[in-house]
């Protein structure tokens, strides 16, 4: 039995769940996205009179695509200018958080990068079961690995993701007035300012892909990166960057502005004990196409 109405009856309610899979999988929305349509298409091919747990089948597809996307990327990833970021997510209905299976937390950019950090077997893994309840003996199947191997690859990885440090959550209000503070300090390059917002280990990633100009190293210390944003502010010939979007970026404080160069550029915010831990700016265009559809909606 292939194709018609009931395959997209039943694939149509996950898509955003196999979205969010893809997307912990591979740091891109984009990339995701395509997964999830090529996981329907595969669906709509399958014999399902066989399939019993459809939601199961698909998760299993979109794991096993996002693992051979892995294998062709990993060269690209390896020649990657500067810091490598995640793809930026802008809540919204369409975001890759919706769904039972929320995790919002799981969104956020430490978290994403993290999960990166990991082999592709040990992300694949950990976010099945740990994240999507998915059985040992399922994924087993999957990988071709055994049970007792799965579970192994599971412990290690909660290892490694443990050793990063938690989030720490803001309420909304908190969110955009530290968002909101961070802009006005770093457009008129207040370090005064600036000092008074950021964390003294806090640690400064941009990601221009070698596309558009950034850093090509995180920036650490407070010091350091005060001076960065007040020289970047006297090196400014244009008036401040137009705000387009304030609120959460992967789940995080953080804002879209428009750029002199007419593209858009996301900045999203770890919070720490009140103060900024951690800021990561996303320059590259080829990862802010879903951003710029978003802020134009």
């Amino acid at each position: 039995m292939a194709g018609g109405p009931e395959a997209i009856e039943h694939f149509a309610p996950l898509r955003a769940e196999l979205i969010g899979l893809a997307y912990r999988m591979t740091g891109s929305l984009a990339t995701a996205e395509d997964i999830a349509q090529d996981a329907f298409l595969r669906w709509n091919a399958a014999d399902r009179g066989g399939i019993e747990v459809p939601r199961a089948w698909l998760l299993k597809a979109t794991a096993r695509l996002s693992l051979d996307h892995l294998r062709s990327a990993r060269h690209r990833r390896e020649l990657y200018v500067g810091p490598w970021l995640p793809e930026p997510v802008l809540d919204s209905g369409e975001a890759p958080q919706q769904a039972a299976h929320a995790h919002v937390q799981e969104l956020s950019v430490a978290f994403l990068l993290a999960l990166q950090r990991l082999t592709p077997a040990e992300r694949a893994v950990f976010i099945l079961h740990d994240l999507f309840e998915t059985s040992f003996a399922e994924i087993a199947g999957l990988l071709g690995r055994s049970e007792a191997a799965c579970r192994k690859l599971a412990t290690r990885a909660r290892a490694h993701l443990g050793e990063a440090e938690p989030r720490q959550d803001v309420t909304e209000e908190e969110a955009r007035r530290i968002a909101g503070a961070f802009l006005a300090a770093s457009r008129d390059g207040d370090e005064a300012a600036l000092r008074g917002l950021l964390a003294e280990d806090v640690v400064l990633r941009t990601d221009g892909g070698g596309v558009r100009p950034a850093a090509l190293n995180p920036i650490a210390g407070a010091d350091r990166v005060g001076r960065f944003f007040a020289g970047l502010a006297r090196k400014r010939a244009a008036p401040p960057s137009p705000l387009l979007h304030l609120g959460r970026v992967n789940a995080l404080p953080g804002y879209v502005t428009l750029e002199p160069d007419g593209l858009p550029q996301t900045t999203a915010l770890e919070i720490r004990d009140g103060r900024i831990a951690a800021i990561y700016i996303v320059r590259n265009p080829e990862k802010l196409g879903q951003v710029r559809a978003a802020v134009r909606a």
